[in-house]
């Protein structure tokens, strides 16, 4: 096991794929970075399942991070993910652990803020010398931490669903969730089948609104749709009528929103409020519970495209993943008397996919050994849909593990 010490002094591996211009987006992300590092943020950490503090790994554990947003703009998001977390650690350590090895979770709230994530990865890697890290639960933390992820050399599986989290290969960062890569085609082909021809877009302004409005105007054109308004917001905003009096106002006959923030139930209450009359539509930032409930009626009849295991028969109940996620999703509406959403989701992946690995190393947790099994992942059943990850691709998933939703009433049903 090496000490935090040796990894400080091990060199930045370099990265495979693009070669050195990409490297230099993702450093750009951490630049801004440098003076919250400068105050020494103070980040505390809990573990899940009786996790100890402190020590690494030792004979009898495996460390293994997790950075997620439990408090901020994606808390709702955070919570789930440390809820599915919580089930699975419990449950693996029950039944004797991975090669005779208990896992010890170790948790570390980002605040849904970026300098904060690297703060918690640097803790993390150097104080308790976990061998992968889970997360981040954002886009924008994700693709900070990476400097720290490349300098440790151990695996990062993140939880978060923008492109750049994977298309900016890194050999170190994996990726749970379909990006927006996917889902955002997918949604505009619905929109454009719905017979609209305009459309307006509102956006957050974190990672994940950026990287998503990106792919929107990237594909809006080869769906035959136009893009009549774009409008932005900053999570934490409360106030988004100059937006959504732009969009009522403009030609647009639908409205995409592109936000996994709280704030999208506001908007949508807003935008009732104000009479916007146009139909509106999204992607995997609405597949929480907290956005029809938070939303109320406002939100009956919106249209968002997510990963079938919203609802597990979308898969087929003779289907291998239908038995998989149902599994999950009985165990985890029995331990929070609620269904798991899209965001427990990934986090059962991490999980499941770093296990998966362990069991392939023998329990080795050598950095570029563990990395290398991450990598070798092949048809590996998990709630998102099988993932088989390659030298190239760090996401491993494909449309034909999406499917559509409507709300209704305070919750969801599949669009057949």
């Amino acid at each position: 096991m090496q000490t935090g010490a040796e990894r400080m002094k091990r060199s930045a591996p370099e990265s495979c794929g693009k070669g050195g211009e990409e490297m230099g987006l993702v450093r750009s992300w951490a630049r801004p970075l440098a003076l919250a590092l400068a105050v020494a943020l103070v980040v505390t950490a809990a573990g899940c399942s009786g996790a100890k503090s402190g020590g690494g790994t030792s004979s009898e554990t495996y460390k293994v991070g997790a950075i997620l947003s439990l408090t901020g703009s994606y808390a709702a998001l955070g919570t789930s993910e440390q809820n599915a977390l919580k089930l699975e650690v419990d449950k693996i350590n029950a039944a004797g652990g991975v090669s005779g090895k208990k896992i010890d979770l170790v948790v570390v709230d980002d605040g849904t803020d970026e300098a904060k994530a690297v703060a918690a990865a640097t803790k993390l890697i150097d104080q308790d010398e976990v061998i992968a890290i889970l997360g981040a639960t954002g886009t924008g933390q994700s693709m900070a931490i990476r400097n720290e992820v490349d300098r440790a050399g151990l695996p990062e599986i993140s939880m978060a669903g923008g492109t750049a989290i994977t298309a900016t290969f890194d050999k170190f960062v994996f990726q749970t969730p379909w990006s927006n890569t996917i889902v955002v085609p997918f949604v505009l082909e619905k929109i454009a089948a719905d017979g609209h021809k305009t459309i307006a877009v509102l956006s957050d302004s974190s990672g994940y609104g950026k990287d998503g409005l990106a792919v929107i105007k990237n594909a809006a054109a080869g769906a035959g749709l136009t893009i009549a308004s774009d409008q932005t917001f900053n999570p934490g905003d409360t106030d988004f009528s100059a937006q959504l009096t732009k969009i009522k106002n403009s030609d647009a006959d639908a409205v995409l929103l592109w936000t996994a923030g709280k704030e999208g139930a506001s908007i949508v209450k807003s935008a009732a409020d104000l009479g916007v009359k146009q139909p509106w539509y999204g992607g995997s930032g609405q597949a929480k519970i907290e956005f029809p409930k938070g939303a109320g009626g406002a939100a009956e009849g919106f249209v968002f495209g997510t990963g079938k295991s919203l609802v597990p028969a979308n898969w087929g109940t003779d289907s291998e993943e239908y038995k998989v996620v149902n599994d999950f999703a009985t165990r985890y509406k029995a331990a929070y008397n609620q269904d798991p959403d899209i965001f427990a989701g990934h986090a059962y992946d991490a999980l499941a996919i770093l296990v998966d690995a362990l069991k392939r190393t023998g329990g080795k947790t050598e950095p570029a050994a563990l990395r290398d099994a991450v990598e070798q992942t092949k048809d590996l059943v998990g709630f998102g849909g099988p993932f088989t990850f390659t030298a190239t691709d760090h996401n491993g998933l494909t449309t034909d593990d999406l499917a559509l939703y409507r709300i209704t009433g305070e919750s969801w049903e599949p669009i057949k």
